[in-house]
């Protein structure tokens, strides 16, 4: 193999690897902002756990996260505004990245 090779292999396993953190990253971000969600909603235990995994999986609807942002608004209705969602979304994703690093 040559070190041409050697390095587009080490490049390509960063790659998945980088991926592999992002996609966690994201899916923790979503699980954190489901469980503030499900708080606000009055959850606890399996029902909030229930209700962030179902804030985890509407990410997968579309590109972006316009998706996760319209499960959290439409399901908490008048009890938080979009500005309040978004700052959560915004902190939700700063204290998943945390959390994921810390375990790396």
């Amino acid at each position: 193999m040559t070190t041409f090779d050697e390095r587009e292999n080490i490049f390509e396993a960063k790659y998945a690897n980088d991926a592999a953190l992002q996609f966690k990253v994201e899916a923790r971000a979503n699980k954190l902002l489901g469980l503030w969600a499900a708080k606000l909603l009055g959850k606890e235990g399996d029902a909030a756990n229930a209700f962030a995994m179902e804030v985890v999986k509407s990410d997968f609807e579309e590109a972006g996260k316009e998706d996760v942002y319209r499960k959290v608004s439409t399901s908490l209705g008048y009890l938080a505004d979009e500005a309040t969602i978004r700052a959560q979304m915004a902190a939700s994703l700063k204290a998943a990245k945390e959390q994921v690093m810390h375990e790396h």
